[in-house]
């Protein structure tokens, strides 16, 4: 059975609700919220991606999932069956409804990864880069993470979800994430213990300390809450976006490949092999003489700090 993606709908709705929410803000609310040049930069990187989306279909699609699954679910009798003995999911709905759910705790890993792992963190960074939060920032991503993507995805059709399915659910997940990225969407009550919604993923594009590195979740926050990077919007604490090493430019060249830059420039400052791997696959911050910090390592300090005043006015 085939399935069209769902994003080859959402494309022309993302660029009109770019414009309407531009034309709001320029007008009649916060003329600063969109930066003209800030705009066209993530407006070019979307579409650099959508085009390299296309050209690398086949690969992620055909040849990954489906020959994956082809391979861990091959017809027995004109019958798909898992090699583990079960048949292969259909298309009933409850089936749609597991495949969504397998496809979000999925979605929360891999975007968690791109956050520990500082050689994913160069590629995802592109997303983060901008100091502004807004619809055009949603389109802003990155080139190079669609080629290792499929392969946290891939086990999904393994166990026997068909790929058509998955691509659709993929598609499903990018059309909330689009939408999530708006200040004009407040706080909405009881929604807020279950679903990840625009405050949260304000949280997860802030560089406020307190907020760095949590609300990785795609459609739930169940995630999070579950494995310890849910945190609340704090409205008294004003959001500071964008990174910590920022491009520090409108060239999308620099703003995909400072990341890369910077990391080769890590591993020069030491010959320890083990070191120079650290610098790739440690968490962005990591340093091998202490120099730069985790969020983790600046969170125990803050907390060590605020221990010993603890300690002075007592």
């Amino acid at each position: 059975m085939d399935f069209t993606n769902p994003l080859v709908y959402g494309v022309p709705c993302f660029l009109g609700l770019i414009a309407l929410e531009l034309s709001y803000s320029k007008i009649l609310d916060n003329k600063e919220l969109y930066k003209w040049r800030d705009l066209i930069s993530s407006v070019s990187l979307g579409l650099g991606s959508a085009v390299i989306a296309a050209l690398i279909k086949t690969v992620s699609i055909v040849v990954i999932f489906k020959f994956t699954y082809d391979l861990f679910n091959p017809l027995v009798d004109g019958v798909r069956t898992n090699i583990m003995g079960w048949e292969s999911f259909g298309y009933v709905w409850y089936i749609w409804v597991i495949c969504m759910l397998l496809d979000d705790f999925t979605y929360y890993w891999f975007h968690r990864q791109n956050h520990m792992v500082r050689f994913f963190w160069a590629a995802h960074i592109v997303h983060h880069s901008s100091d502004n939060f807004n619809l055009g920032t949603a389109v802003r991503n990155g080139w190079f993470t669609i080629f290792y993507k499929p392969f946290f995805y891939v086990w999904i059709v393994i166990i026997g979800f068909p790929p058509e399915m998955l691509v659709v659910c993929l598609g499903i997940e990018a059309l909330w994430q689009f939408q999530l990225h708006t200040t004009y969407i407040k706080k909405m009550g009881f929604i807020e213990k279950i679903l990840n919604t625009h405050t949260m993923h304000q949280v997860h594009h802030a560089r406020n300390i307190e907020y760095m590195d949590k609300n990785h979740g795609g459609f739930l926050n169940i995630f999070d809450r579950i494995f310890g990077t849910w945190k609340e919007l704090d409205e008294t604490i004003p959001i500071e976006y964008g990174v910590s090493t920022p491009p520090n430019s409108y060239n999308i060249y620099v703003i995909l490949t400072h990341e890369y830059k910077n990391i080769w420039e890590d591993m020069k400052k030491t010959n320890n092999w083990y070191y120079k791997l650290k610098y790739i696959f440690a968490p962005p911050g990591w340093s091998h003489d202490g120099s730069t910090l985790t969020i983790k390592q600046m969170r125990r300090e803050m907390a060590k700090e605020a221990q010993k005043e603890q300690i002075k006015t007592t």
